[in-house]
Formats: C-alpha cells, sequence, structure tokens
C-alpha cells in the first residue's frame, strides 16, 4: 500500500534519514520503531506532506507522495494521528468527529446560508456516520459530552474516530500509547485491531516495545536515520542489531 524507497531527508548539513526504505502491506499493522531521534516522526512528515524529502520516492497505491501538501495526502486517502493529541476540547465529540468530514460534504457557502435540502441532507448523513465512528471506538453514548471532559485514554479514541471520518485507506499512528497506563494500553490495542479487521491499513510508530510487539505484524526498525532490520516480532526481538540499538554494546 504505502512504499518508501531510499528516502532521505536533510536540514542543512545535518542528515535525519539516508537511504529509508521498506513497504507497507495492504490490510495489516506495520510498526516503526527506534530510540529517541532515530528519525521516525520525520518519516511520518514525509509521508503526510509536512516536509518534503530530499531524495528517494514516496507512493502509495502507486500514486508518488512527494511534494504534494497534506490535504490532497489527506484527500488520496491517509489519515494520521499526532503524538501531542490535538483535539477540539470545547467542542462535542460529535462535533470533533464531523470535523473531519469536511471535504466529504459536498455543499457550498449559498447552500449552507441558504440552509437548503442539500445541506440538511449532508449534514444529516455526516452525523450518522459520526455517531458509527464513535461507537466504533465506543463512545458514542457520550457523543453530546464536550472532549475535555473525556479521559486521557478516551480522547486518544476520540482523535482515531475523527481521523477515520476523513475515509482512509491507511491510518498513521504516531505514538498511540504515550503517557497511557497499561489498562488504556490493552483496551487501546484491541481498538486498533478492530480497526484493522474492517478494512484499514495501519502504520504506527511507538516507543513502548511491549505494545509494538503485541499489536504489529510486521515491523522495520530505524536508528540514526537508516533501516537496520526488519521482520516479526519475533525476528526483531531477538536481532541483535536492535538489541545494541537499544541497550548498547558492552564494551570488551
Amino acid at each position: 500500500m504505502l512504499s518508501i524507497h531510499n528516502l532521505g531527508k536533510h536540514f542543512g548539513g545535518l542528515s535525519v534519514l539516508e537511504d529509508v526504505s521498506f513497504e507497507v502491506p495492504v490490510g495489516g499493522i506495520f510498526g516503526l520503531i527506534g530510540p529517541n531521534g532515530a528519525g521516525k516522526t520525520t518519516v511520518f512528515n514525509l509521508v503526510t506532506g509536512l516536509l518534503k524529502p530530499s531524495s528517494g520516492k514516496i507512493s502509495f497505491e502507486g500514486r508518488d507522495l512527494a511534494g504534494l501538501p497534506p490535504h490532497l495526502v489527506t484527500r488520496l486517502g491517509i489519515a494520521r494521528t499526532f503524538q501531542n493529541i490535538r483535539i477540539f476540547k470545547e467542542m462535542t465529540l460529535l462535533e470533533n468527529v464531523m470535523v473531519g468530514m469536511h471535504h466529504h460534504l459536498r455543499y457550498g457557502p449559498a447552500e449552507l446560508f441558504l440552509n437548503s435540502r442539500a445541506c440538511r441532507d449532508a449534514e444529516t448523513r455526516a452525523r450518522e456516520r459520526a455517531h458509527e465512528l464513535l461507537s466504533w471506538v465506543r463512545l458514542d453514548h457520550r457523543a453530546e459530552m464536550l472532549a475535555d471532559n473525556l479521559s486521557y485514554g478516551d480522547q486518544r479514541k476520540l482523535e482515531f474516530a475523527r481521523a477515520l471520518a476523513t475515509e482512509p485507506r491507511l491510518l498513521l499512528l504516531d505514538e498511540p500509547v504515550a503517557g497511557m497506563n497499561p489498562s488504556e494500553k490493552t483496551v487501546l490495542m484491541e481498538e486498533i485491531r478492530n480497526i484493522c479487521q474492517r478494512g484499514f491499513s495501519v502504520f504506527l510508530i511507538e516507543h513502548d516495545m511491549r505494545f509494538v510487539m503485541g499489536v504489529c505484524e510486521r515491523i522495520a526498525v530505524l536508528n540514526f536515520g537508516r533501516i537496520i532490520a526488519e521482520g516479526s516480532p519475533d525476528e526483531i526481538r531477538n536481532n541483535p542489531d536492535v538489541i545494541e540499538a537499544y541497550l548498547g554494546r558492552e564494551d570488551e
């Protein structure tokens, strides 16, 4: 689904990524891990159009993404969440999710001002879809609650629902369990699996190794801007280069 080939990113004389290559398959959960500063978030920023690559190619379902602005990347079918939760806390859960549908609403300012039939029908469909997405993450019973009143874990789930409202085929999750307690992580792991079972593909970056090993089907490891390993969770867990990257090598 997503193919990254010889990707490089330089900021002046600083090389952040160098010859990074891997592929995210259709319908699975793919993880990108690595120590702090390895370049994981830079990969996400390049895929979603927040940064432009210095070299290499990024393609989504065969289409080149390099240089496309974020809103066009979203329209192609890629959605993203961020490490720091970015929801509208003074809006309801339902309103937060409906925000994600704005580019699917087929009416203009004139129809909105006149409250036309087309506008009303589109709003009704959007509201029904928002309720459906909230039910997927088990928050529909709180649809009219202000987002600011949610627990940290439920705010993460709301962010998932809003991302899904853009109707993506690939969902990018940036450290989805950052700041969560163990029980919240367990719940979110199940939610991610449920999302995948509904036909979405998931690409995540995360520091929590236990979480990554428990949810991902395939993992790539980034260290100092380069891919040092790729494989199944068991292969990654036992890879000496990965162990050295995370734990260091004992001096002889």
